[in-house]
């Protein structure tokens, strides 16, 4: 009995201490060439951003076609369901939506010969300057793809797979992902003390999933490889939400691409198909603060991804968020739930 008096008291101190809160829920999606790849693409988009109702939304391949301003479009349908969200054009690949006003936004990382960019964005919840960054990073020397005995330039099949760590690597750094992640580094230093959060399609996997225990999984081929943007972001103190709640890469994968998508020809949906390509290229970062508490992390999309030109069901531990209707992309997104104490 007196263990269960002492957690109460303890519950009511953490009470008085942070105040009751507020939720702030982040939504990272590739949206597939504004999910114009996929029939009712746009639709799609819309209905997942007003079912899951997140309070901010980073969106990657943006791409205004035909001069139609892609951030605008979204903030009609939205409003017309009514959801009131706010968000600013941008020649960038990017896009950022939010419940909150946009105090400032202009690109971190231009796009530079469809190498990747960086949108940044400020805004003010709970009485604290938010800095957001949206990030859509080179696609090309994919390099996850050399153990799997494919080119990461040109997705053709190798001779064989390469699968020394420092030749993965090497091939990695021959990309502009590093240069761009460096750049947010410097500019998250000028904003010290503020609320950080970055999220995005990396287009990389994480050294946190390609590790010790994975090496002999997923055609890893008994590689460990340091990835240049999770160890850069690590090492400068940043934290993988997904891995911050589920820090098993054997029994929570947490794959986002390539994701099933029932209603496009598989042969749309993989790059090497004869191989397991799959991978957690998609995330959401934040800096710690005392006052920022990490509540939950949810995978938005079909529980099922492409294995060996293939579509297979997940049988990891992973718990899925299914699409409410038609799913508009070939990733699947992520849904990072904070708290945000005064």
């Amino acid at each position: 009995m007196k263990k269960y008096q002492f957690l109460i008291a303890f519950l009511f101190c953490v009470s008085l201490l942070y105040g009751k809160g507020t939720q702030i829920k982040v939504l990272q999606m590739n949206i597939w060439q504004e999910g114009t790849m996929v029939k009712g693409g746009f639709d799609g988009i819309i209905d997942e951003v007003y079912r899951l109702d997140p309070d901010i939304v980073l969106f990657s391949e943006v791409r205004n076609y035909n001069g139609k301003q892609f951030i605008p479009r979204v903030l009609d349908a939205l409003k017309k369901r009514g959801k009131q969200y706010y968000g600013e054009s941008s020649t960038l690949d990017v896009g950022i939506l939010s419940k909150y006003e946009i105090q400032e936004q202009h690109p971190n990382y231009p796009l530079k010969n469809d190498a990747g960019s960086i949108l940044k964005a400020t805004l003010q919840i709970g009485g604290r300057k938010v800095v957001i960054y949206s990030a859509h990073l080179d696609y090309t020397h994919y390099a996850c793809y050399l153990s799997r005995g494919y080119s990461g330039t040109t997705w053709k099949k190798l001779e064989k797979p390469i699968t020394d760590p420092f030749e993965i690597e090497k091939a990695n750094k021959e990309s502009l992902r590093d240069e761009a992640i460096e750049g947010v580094i410097e500019d998250v230093k000028k904003e010290k003390g503020n609320i950080i959060f970055l999220g995005g399609d990396f287009n990389e996997p994480s050294h946190l999933d390609w590790d010790e225990n994975t090496k002999d999984l997923f055609d890893h081929q008994g590689a460990v490889v340091r990835w240049d943007c999770s160890v850069l972001l690590t090492e400068y103190g940043f934290k993988d939400s997904f891995r911050e709640i589920y820090p098993d890469a054997v029994t929570h994968p947490g794959f986002t691409f390539p994701a099933d998508n029932k209603h496009v020809d598989i042969k749309k949906l993989s790059w090497a198909p004869e191989a397991d390509e799959r991978d957690r290229i998609d995330y959401i970062y934040f800096i710690p603060d005392k006052k920022l508490k990490l509540k939950a992390v949810s995978i938005i999309g079909p529980s099922s991804s492409i294995v060996r030109g293939e579509r297979m069901e997940e049988d990891a531990e992973d718990k899925f968020i299914l699409p409410v209707s038609t799913w508009p992309t070939d990733h699947k997104a992520l849904l990072s739930t904070f708290i945000l104490y005064k």
